[in-house]
């Protein structure tokens, strides 16, 4: 660790940017709310379907990237985190960029995508450093995903300031993709690692196959191929059927993982459980594609299921690792993962139950409310000593 006398958020790089996800998570969930209800026009270029979207995936996600990377990255490469001050810059250069984004009506549209895409531009130049620095050649996959990421928000700024419907676009598509591949990719590694793990030391038999088998490298260059059609031409009926075949095979996957095993640690089920609707999603928008609707509910299963239960995964374990509390859930940890999935399927079948709508937002408050209020404390005092 770097030596750092200052705030204990500016400690590590998950403290303030799980923090501040969560902390936009709830915000933007509510001015999402108010805007449904008619109480608020958002002084945004964005129409408000496009601009919630943007906020979720490129607003909330781009965080929680931030902060798992800027804690795996010295893990993955040995040398020290970005610590104090500079953390700070790159956190109110996020912060820049939601604003931007927020009030865009009020700037020319070329300056809200700049401060925007400058974040994840400046993350991916730290990441890149690193990565050369520690020789750690095998985690560039990572920082491509991340620079196609970047790529994507840019096209998303390009169709909402041409006025086109972003939200539709292949800006949020190219940007879902990737956010899927990395699902696929980090989660690949952590779930069968985490799963033994905790197997092992209960002593659960059979025990999960290792990551990045021979299968699971197959899988992951057909998901790139499959996805890469589904961004280009996503309405061809050999996207439904490839993600329909991806579906199935990532459900293969899972299961080869044995997270069935596990129904007694919610930090390891979580994780499986969020895993899962990678392989619904892909079904269901497989199935959406054939008989041309229901596009929006099975995307949603990707974008709040997916990643929205990875991420809250990702960010509660992390942070009671790192933070040296007992990796295990407690009542609120499952009340919060229980809100999230609550969540997902409220808005799944919001298209046929518009009050649902409703539903799914308050559960998605709940659960990010329920993560600030049991996590946030943790994020913000100096690492506990193990006794």
């Amino acid at each position: 660790m770097r030596a750092w006398n200052g705030p204990a958020l500016l400690s590590f790089g998950f403290r303030p940017f799980f923090l501040f996800s969560a902390v936009w998570a709830v915000f933007s969930m509510l001015l999402w709310i108010a805007t449904l209800s008619g109480a608020l026009d958002l002084p945004t270029r964005f129409d408000p379907v496009s601009w919630h979207a943007h906020a979720f995936l490129f607003g909330y996600l781009n965080a929680v990237l931030a902060g798992f990377l800027l804690t795996a990255v010295p893990n993955w490469t040995g040398r020290l985190p970005l610590v104090g001050w500079p953390l700070f810059g790159l956190v109110a250069l996020w912060i820049a960029g939601r604003v931007a984004v927020l009030v865009s009506a009020h700037l020319p549209p070329w300056a809200a995508a700049l401060v925007d895409l400058s974040f994840t531009v400046v993350l991916g130049y730290v990441v890149l450093r690193e990565i050369v620095a520690g020789k750690n050649w095998r985690n560039l996959i990572v920082l491509g995903l991340l620079a196609t990421f970047t790529i994507a928000n840019a096209l998303f700024h390009i169709e909402a300031a041409t006025g086109e419907f972003a939200a539709r676009g292949a800006g949020l598509r190219l940007g879902l993709a990737t956010a899927v591949m990395m699902i696929a990719v980090i989660g690949g590694r952590i779930i069968p690692s985490f799963t033994r793990n905790w197997m092992v030391q209960h002593n659960c038999q059979p025990l999960p196959v290792p990551p990045m088998q021979r299968f699971d490298k197959f899988l992951l260059l057909l998901t790139i191929a499959g996805l890469l059609i589904w961004v280009i031409a996503p309405e061809l009926t050999l996207s439904a059927l490839l993600l329909c075949t991806l579906g199935a095979l990532h459900l293969v996957r899972l299961l080869r993982w044995k997270g069935y095993h596990t129904a007694t640690e919610p930090l390891v089920w979580v994780l499986h459980i969020s895993y899962a609707f990678i392989p619904a999603g892909a079904l269901v928008l497989g199935m959406a594609i054939l008989k041309g609707d229901g596009i929006a509910a099975a995307q949603h299963l990707w974008m709040v299921g997916g990643i929205g239960g990875m991420t809250l995964a990702v960010m509660t374990r992390a942070t009671l690792g790192h933070t040296g509390q007992p990796l295990h859930a407690n009542l609120l940890t499952v009340l919060i993962y229980c809100a999230l999935f609550g969540s997902v399927m409220a808005r799944f079948g919001a298209d046929s139950f518009p009050v649902l709508t409703e539903v799914s937002g308050l559960l998605w408050l709940l659960s990010f409310g329920g993560f600030l209020w049991g996590y946030g404390p943790l994020l913000l005092r100096p690492r506990q000593a193990k006794v």
